[in-house]
């Protein structure tokens, strides 16, 4: 076996990240060849990979980057907030948006055959996985050109880009730039379906139409009315419902008189609202559920 010494270890753990004692075991079976080693490495970071897939990852971060005049935004999940946390992974996040940004891939799949630093995105993301000892999973991420703003919070929780169309304004004039970024707030803040009514598809409405229609034939008080006067209840309902499904009919958070459409025209009739993305983190994923009884039996074994 190599003389391997501890200048091995150090150099192995500042190209791959790993542990000693794997650094070790590496340098061992790869007779102490430094080259070998990360290759090593890496190929168990496959194996553990493939370990975790079936393991829950609804933890994790939502990114914004902007750059070369595009926004991109991404969620990439962890098994455990205290992950989400960790410096290389929050560099590992920064990698995959600068990525996206410059080879605009058209889904999940086309970024995982991208290029990182020599290496697939796919690759990479095993190498992590094997590093920081986690599933990791690359949700989703979306590209937005033009005037935008965008916003994080709860360090990654919830991230939003809002898209707007200019009309004798600039994208950097002061009024714009603070008035895009209230309407970042809000929808964070509201939840939001559409941008604009026009956004609504006719499916939608239709379904909300007969979900209220159903309701009044249900309601003694009012499956007597004429339909003409059912049409007419339905058709003023339909205005709450824009109320609350889109953002420019919101109430606008900092002043309710009016609404987000209203506040965006009295900034500058040259705004116009144009669509919104929000991803939060871990939306619709399963949770892992902690078992209490089992937490507080590990705790006190042996005691």
């Amino acid at each position: 076996m190599a003389n391997i010494s501890a200048k091995d270890f150090a150099a192995l753990r500042a190209k791959t990240g790993c542990g000693m004692m794997e650094c070790k075991k590496a340098l061992v079976e790869a007779d102490g060849n430094i080259d070998e080693a990360v290759k090593v490495l890496r190929e168990r970071g496959l194996a553990v990979a493939q370990k975790k897939a079936d393991r829950i990852a609804a933890e994790g971060v939502v990114k914004i980057m902007q750059k070369d005049g595009l926004a991109a935004m991404i969620e990439v999940n962890s098994e455990s907030d205290f992950v989400a946390k960790n410096e290389k992974f929050q560099a590992f996040v920064d990698l995959l948006l600068e990525t996206v940004i410059a080879n605009k891939p058209a889904d999940v799949d086309a970024l995982m055959n991208c290029d990182l630093n020599g290496q697939t995105v796919d690759a990479a993301l095993k190498e992590q996985i094997f590093i920081i000892g986690e599933k990791l999973t690359i949700r989703r991420f979306v590209i937005v050109e033009g005037a935008v703003s965008t916003y994080v919070h709860g360090g990654g929780t919830t991230g939003v880009i809002v898209k707007f169309e200019l009309d004798g304004i600039a994208a950097d004039d002061a009024a714009f730039v603070e008035c895009a970024h209230n309407v970042a707030l809000q929808a964070a803040a509201m939840n939001a379906t559409y941008a604009n009514k026009s956004d609504v598809p006719q499916s939608a409405l239709d379904e909300e139409k007969e979900v209220l229609l159903t309701q009044m034939a249900n309601d003694p008080n009012m499956a007597a009315k004429p339909d003409k006067v059912k049409e007419g209840i339905v058709m003023g309902k339909l205005g709450k419902f824009y109320e609350n499904n889109c953002l420019a009919e919101q109430s606008y958070v900092k002043d309710d008189s009016m609404s987000v459409a209203k506040y965006i025209a009295s900034v500058n009739k040259g705004i116009k609202l144009v669509s919104f993305v929000k991803y939060e983190k871990g939306e619709g994923l399963q949770k892992r559920e902690d078992n209490l009884a089992e937490e507080v039996a590990k705790l006190t074994s042996g005691q």
